[in-house]
C-alpha cells in the first residue's frame, strides 16, 4: 500500500484503462455515500438532535453533487498531490464555486427550488445567498484531503490486488445500480409518472428537510 501511495502522489503510476474505469466508478460511489452520511449527521444536529432526516432523492444512500465534486477535485489537483496545502486550497475554492453555481442554477431553472439553504442552517458563517458558506467549503476541503490521500490510493490498491474481472465487475456493477437509481428518480419516474424514492419514503413516515 505504501509503494502504491508513493507512486500515486509522485505521478509514477502507470494504470491501465480498465483500472481507470474501475477506480472512477469506486470514487464516485464512495464520494456520493460519504456525502450522504455527512448530510444525514449534519441535519440531525441541525434539527436539534430530535430526529433523523433522509437525504438525497434516491432509494440508495448516495448524493450526486458529492460524487461530481470529487471528480472535479481529482482533476484539478492531479499535478499537485505532493503538496497537501495546495490540495486543500484548490479543494476549498473549487468546491465552493461548484456548490454556488449548482445551487444558483437549480434556483433559477426550477422556479426558486432550493436543495439546500445555508440561510436556515447551523454554523452558516460566511453564508452567501444560502448557496455556500465557510463551514461547507471548509468541510469539503478537508474531505478533499481525505479523498486524495486515502480514498483514491485505496481504490488504486484494490485494483492491484483484486482480479481484473472481479474488480471491474464489482466496481462497474455497483456504479450502474446507483446510476439507474439516479436516472429513475431524476428522469424515468417523472416521465412515466412513477413513484419516486422521496414519495415512497414519505409514505413510510421518513422525513426530509424542507427548504422554501
Amino acid at each position: 500500500m505504501q509503494k502504491v501511495f508513493n507512486n500515486y502522489v509522485n505521478n509514477k503510476l502507470k494504470l491501465q484503462g480498465w483500472q481507470f474505469v474501475g477506480i472512477f466508478c469506486l470514487v464516485m460511489i464512495f464520494s456520493g455515500i460519504f456525502g450522504w452520511i455527512y448530510e444525514f449527521i449534519l441535519y440531525y444536529f441541525n434539527g436539534g438532535c430530535k430526529e433523523f432526516y433522509m437525504q438525497g432523492g434516491n432509494f440508495l444512500p448516495w448524493i450526486n453533487i458529492y460524487a461530481f465534486g470529487s471528480i472535479i477535485i481529482m482533476a484539478l489537483v492531479h499535478n499537485v498531490k505532493k503538496n497537501p496545502i495546495l490540495v486543500f486550497l484548490i479543494s476549498f475554492i473549487s468546491t465552493g464555486v461548484f456548490e454556488y453555481i449548482s445551487g444558483f442554477m437549480i434556483y433559477e431553472l426550477f422556479d426558486g427550488l432550493r436543495l439546500w439553504d445555508y440561510n436556515v442552517e447551523i454554523w452558516n458563517f460566511g453564508n452567501i445567498n444560502g448557496f455556500v458558506c465557510l463551514r461547507s467549503v471548509s468541510f469539503f476541503a478537508v474531505s478533499g484531503l481525505f479523498l486524495v490521500y486515502f480514498i483514491v490510493p485505496f481504490c488504486i490498491y484494490l485494483s492491484t490486488k483484486i482480479n481484473k474481472k472481479t474488480f471491474l465487475f464489482l466496481s462497474v456493477s455497483l456504479f450502474l445500480i446507483i446510476l439507474f437509481d439516479e436516472l429513475y428518480n431524476l428522469l424515468f419516474a417523472r416521465v412515466l409518472n412513477l413513484p419516486r424514492a422521496s414519495d415512497i419514503y414519505k409514505e413510510m413516515g421518513i422525513k426530509y428537510v424542507k427548504f422554501k
